[in-house]
Parts: structure tokens; sequence; C-alpha cells
């Protein structure tokens, strides 16, 4: 039937049978039978015919919408065939906090589809858990998450160390400051993650070991919006070193500054995927190239 749909989609466009036989290198009897036998499988009649001139009728029209379709799909099939015979990968669903979509994604997307532009990258986002979960599941082929897992049937391997850092206006008072310790961020108005965040337990764990309790103004889950309202409302806030790029903070007027408390937060993150040997070839070439990426320092590793 899809052959004669392609036949069918040459006669349309060709707006004859006679052009449409020599197109093909049918006869015209030859032609019009197939024709005929297609609106006979499909039970309805597909032109009008006036002498010599065929006009579409309306499911005529809706079955050329169908034939054109038809083709494209059969086309992108073929060159996705093409390429996977050429050892290209298809496509892989990459799982990613959105968190690490700010941070780990950009020069590792940027560098797979640099080596691969042909692939599909799919991202599934969640929170870490949802994450190791959509991996162990197989929904995501690969994870990348922002800190080391132990899960059973899961490959866990370190890309790069990372840990807080705090963030402040230039001119803000603290930035001032010599030298600085945790009790400095006491009663210091905060923006901070929202509750049940990765990155809020973290510091949620570190003011608690600290006895500190800061003047929490907001709670966002986007470290842009964060660098955004920063010098708006002169708060601090604790960011990982990892997106802090020196061009973001001078962009922005920001300071980074350290705490030696801050060490503490330190964490590992990785990339994960099933340890069962049946990943798909977008997804081990995804793999060789974060592998590639992180060992050789590119900025976001630092």
């Amino acid at each position: 039937m899809f052959d004669d749909l392609d036949i069918f989609a040459a006669v349309v466009e060709q707006s004859s049978l006679n052009r449409a036989s020599r197109q093909l290198n049918l006869s015209q009897p030859a032609l019009s039978r197939k024709i005929s036998k297609l609106e006979e499988r499909l039970g309805v009649t597909l032109f009008n015919r006036h002498g010599k001139r065929l006009e579409l009728t309306e499911v005529g029209r809706l079955t050329y919408t169908y034939a054109l379709e038809q083709r494209q799909q059969r086309a992108k099939f073929l060159e996705a065939i093409a390429r996977f015979k050429q050892g290209e990968p298809l496509s892989v669903a990459l799982g990613a906090s959105l968190t690490t979509l700010q941070t780990t994604l950009p020069p590792l997307v940027n560098a797979y589809m640099e080596k691969y532009p042909a692939a599909e990258l799919k991202l599934i986002t969640g929170k870490t858990h949802e994450i190791v979960t959509s991996v162990r599941e197989g929904r995501s082929e690969v994870g990348i998450i922002a800190s080391a897992t132990d899960e059973p049937g899961l490959r866990c391997i370190p890309l790069f160390e990372d840990q807080l850092r705090l963030v402040v206006a230039g001119h803000h008072p603290i930035a001032g400051l010599s030298r600085l310790e945790m009790e400095h961020l006491n009663g210091l108005p905060m923006i901070l993650f929202s509750k049940g965040t990765w990155y809020r337990r973290m510091t949620d764990d570190l003011f608690q070991r600290s006895g500190v309790q800061p003047d929490i103004r907001m709670e966002i889950d986007s470290f842009e919006a964060i660098i955004r309202l920063l010098p708006t409302i002169k708060a601090a806030a604790l960011l990982p070193n990892s997106y802090l790029r020196p061009e973001l903070l001078s962009g922005g007027g920001l300071a980074s500054l350290h705490i030696k408390e801050l060490e503490l937060t330190q964490r590992t993150t990785c990339l994960i995927y099933r340890d069962t040997g049946d990943l798909s070839a977008a997804a081990r070439s995804l793999v060789q190239v974060t592998e590639e990426v992180f060992r050789a320092g590119r900025p976001a590793a630092l």
C-alpha cells in the first residue's frame, strides 16, 4: 500500500496520468490500475475524473497529506539508518537536574553536538533522586547528578569536585571584610534554594552545624534568578563554584567570597548509567564525550 501511496502522490504532483507514467517509468494503463486498486482497498474515490483531467476529492486531499507524511518519515528513517551504518549515534535520553542544566550541561552539550551534529539529545529533568530512578528504570540512558551514588546496578563516574561560595554584590558591606566566618551569616539577608532541593538540604545542614540563622528573604530554584536579584535586594547567596564563571561575576558586579567552613559542602558531580553492558551507540558516545570534556578540565569543571 505504501508504494501505491508514493505512486498516488506522483500523480497528484504531476496533475496528469501521462506525465506521472513517464516519471515513474510505468505504462499509463498500469498506472491507472494501481490507482484504481488503491481506491478499492481504501474504499473511497480519490479523484474525480473529467476526461483526461483529474481533480482530487476531499478524501483524496487527506490521502495526499498522509502520503507526504509517510514520505517524510521514510526519508528520516533511511537517513537514521545511514548514520547508524556510519557509526554515528542516533538519539539518547539524558537525565539531569535543573541546577546541573545550568552548570554542567552547556559545555557538554556543545562538545557532543560539535562531534555528532545529527544526533538527538533528549533531556529529562528532575531532582537528584528522580534522575537516579530514571536511569535505573531505563527512562534515561545516562544521568548527571550533583553527588555520588552507590545505587546497585548503576555505574557512577566522578567528573569534578565542587563546593559552595558566598556570593554578594561587589558593593555589599560584607565584601570588604578581610576574613569571613560563618557567624557573619547570622541574620544576614539571603536568598536560598527552595526546601526539598539537594542544595537547600546541604545549606540547612551547614547552618545547623554552625549555629547560624540567616534572614531568608527569598527561596528560588534558579541560579540565574538568584544572580539577578542579589544586587537588587542587597542579599547574599550560597552558589556552586562551578556556576560562578568570571564573566558572570564581573558582568553582574558580583563578588565570590570564601569561608573556610564552606569547604564542608564539597561534593562530586557524577555521570551515571546502568551497569548492564547494553548501552546504545548514542549513549556510549555521550559517555565518551562527557569523560573527555571534564577530564580535559573545561571551565565548568573548575
